[in-house]
Order: structure tokens, then sequence, then C-alpha cells
């Protein structure tokens, strides 16, 4: 499946995580959209553009097992939890329970708004290895306490990799009265996602990693009646409109002014291009993959697996445990000398090389990154083992 991608061949790419890959089917509609949006910007924005972001939203909203009434679009999940950060309204010593295993950009909107509003932003630690979904949810609540308001946390984590047990906290946190909030970045086109059965207060993710959209395009899921407390992270048109849409709640959200949406409405495209190309099967092989390698890479770099090798805690990607004192060293390293693209990612003190497999990757290419170790570790002291 690489025939599709714009992918640079020359490069081996293990790093499908970070930012995704867009097949050529998709990006050409993508352009599509652009030029017929230049072709007559007026026309495009005043009368299209809301018919055509209401099918976007439709299709995504079937894909994601949700309304398409309850989420709109945005660039990416950052912009999307701080709009939410923005409406929560939390007092002084008001506590939003996490992990330690969030991602950076989301762990900085939060500090952010702590010191803004007095609350406090509480990393519960989730020990690696992880041994059972039991302990993560076990670790997890001990984190609670009657200054709990709401609870946040990745459905999987970027550094890490691991699938958390979302729905079963979701349920705990309602029957705490807490708010929800999930951040699902790496989730669909992924691994299997329903928003109404997880039943999430919030949800935000991208389609732009896993999906394979152009980069920029994501969404925000609310719950029905939460969307009238949600304020705009950008007051615009849509607030006070002279001429209401069909909910206060997307008005609000979706009319922004003066913006290129062309992203967002490629995604009937994107689905297409997924249900053509079988992607659930081709998604499949690929998770085999990475469980079919995740212990040999362990043995090479002298570290243990960070969770059970299991398709109940890792999808298509996993972290490595690297012993290096040089992180940053490392991955130019690889890039620069073995033209690998692959993250070497920080958590807490200690760092993962971190592997992704999508449809254009083979077992070889994690055969070059072998390679690359074995000389790296023969050759130089940028790796301890």
């Amino acid at each position: 499946m690489s025939s599709p991608f714009l992918l640079n061949p020359a490069i081996t790419f293990l790093n499908h995580g970070s930012f995704g890959a867009c097949p050529k089917p998709i990006f050409e509609e993508f352009q599509r959209f652009q030029l017929e949006l230049e072709s007559d910007p007026v026309d495009f924005i005043q009368r299209k553009q809301p018919a055509y972001l209401k099918t976007a939203r439709e299709s995504l909203a079937k894909f994601v097992g949700c309304q398409a009434q309850d989420l709109f679009f945005t660039s990416n999940p950052t912009f999307a939890i701080n709009t939410i950060m923005r409406s929560i309204q939390l007092k002084e010593g008001d506590e939003i329970l996490a992990t330690n295993h969030e991602y950076g950009a989301m762990d900085r909107t939060w500090n952010f708004y702590c010191k803004k509003s007095g609350a406090k932003y509480i990393r519960q630690n989730i020990t690696l290895p992880v041994t059972s979904k039991e302990q993560i949810l076990e670790e997890f609540w001990k984190g609670y306490n009657a200054n709990t308001k709401v609870v946040f946390l990745n459905q999987i984590s970027s550094a890490t990799a691991l699938i958390f047990p979302v729905k079963e906290i979701c349920e705990r946190a309602k029957e705490l009265g807490l708010i929800t909030i999930v951040d699902g970045a790496h989730v669909p086109g992924h691994i299997d996602l329903n928003i109404e059965e997880l039943a999430p207060d919030y949800y935000t993710a991208t389609l732009h990693k896993w999906m394979l959209a152009p980069k920029g395009s994501s969404f925000l899921y609310v719950k029905p009646t939460l969307q009238n407390e949600l304020e705009p992270l950008v007051v615009s048109w849509g607030y006070e409109s002279v001429a209401p849409g069909e909910s206060q709640f997307l008005d609000y959200h979706e009319l922004q002014g003066t913006r290129d949406v062309s992203v967002f409405l490629c995604t009937p495209k994107v689905i297409e291009f997924l249900e053509k190309n079988n992607w659930k099967a081709v998604s499949k092989n690929c998770k085999q993959i990475v469980l079919d390698n995740c212990q040999r890479f362990c043995d090479l770099l002298n570290t243990q697996p960070i969770s059970p090798i299991t398709s109940e805690f890792l999808g298509q990607m996993a972290s490595i445990p690297i012993n290096t004192s040089n992180p940053t060293a490392l991955k130019n390293v690889l890039f620069e000398t073995y033209k690998i693209q692959v993250p070497v990612m920080p958590l807490n003190g200690d760092y993962y090389i971190r592997y992704s497999i999508n449809g254009y990757n083979t077992q070889e290419d994690l055969d070059v990154l072998y390679k690359a170790l074995e000389d790296i570790i023969k050759t130089t002291d940028l790796i301890q083992v």
C-alpha cells in the first residue's frame, strides 16, 4: 500500500503517529476544494461552505459513532481542549485528574488554566511496566478526592503508545458526578471508536493521523446537555447571528470568518478511501507487525516491554524503552545517517523509541531500524545496553 502515499521513498518512515501521512486521492480532493474556493471565494464561503461542512460532519459522525449536530471541526485537539478550558468554570482548589502519560501540549494547556483559575492539575502516576488494565484503574483512581471535578485522559498515549481503559474510567467518573474529557488524538482509524458508547462529556481526536486526512483536521464532540455552556474560543459571526443555523452550538464554533476549511471537507473522501481499501484489514496486519517486533527490540536494547504485548494495550505503535544520554543526537543520527524517521520520545525522565506501522510499511522497514540500532550500539556511545 505504499504507492498511494506521497512519502519520500528514500526515507524509512516509522513515525506515522506524529502527524500522519496522506494518500494521493485524499490530497487531490483537498486541493480540489481549495481550487473551488479560489475560483469564487464569495460564493464558496457564503453559499456553499455551510452545506459542505454539514455533509462532512455527517460522514464523520457516522464513522466515530455520534450525531452530526454534536461535533464540529477543529484544526487539532489542542484547539479543542483550549475551547473546553475556557468554559468549565473551575474555582480555586478544584482538581483535574489526569495521568502522567498525557501529551505535552495538553499538560501545558491545563497548567496555563490552573495558573489563571487556582485549580490544580493532578498527573496521577501510572507505573511502568503496566501489568493489567486493573492496575491502571486502581492507580488512576488513587488520585481522586473530594476536590476532583474533572477527569482528563488520553485514550492512546503519545509517548508510550499505550491504550488506556477509557470506557471504564468514564463509567466510574459518571457515577462520581465528574466531567469527563477524552483526548483521542490517535484513535479514529486506529482502534474501534463509538463515542456514544464511551459516553464522555467531551471527546476530541484527529483525522490527520490514522484516518489519513491532510494536516490540520480534527474535531470536538460535546455532550448535548453541555453544548450551550461551551463558549467559542474565537468569537465571530456565529455569535448572536443575524441568520441562525440549525443550532447555536454549531453557529458559535463553525462560523469563524475567513478561513480555508478544505481540509475538513475532504472527510467523505477520507472515509471512502479507508473503506475502498479495506483499511480495517490493513490496520489488523499492521498491528500484528507491531506485536511481532516489540520483544525483539527490547532484547536488542536490553530493556523490558512497558506492558503485556497484546492488542489490549498496543495498536499500530509501540514504544520501546531505550537508555540514551542524548536522545536528540540519537534521533538526528537515525535520520541523517540512516534515513530513518522515528521519534525518541521523552516521558517522566525516561526515553522511548516509538515505531509506528501503517499500510505503507513492511517488516523490512523495522529490519532497517533494527540494523541501524545494532550499528549505533557497536560504533557510538549514544545507546547504553
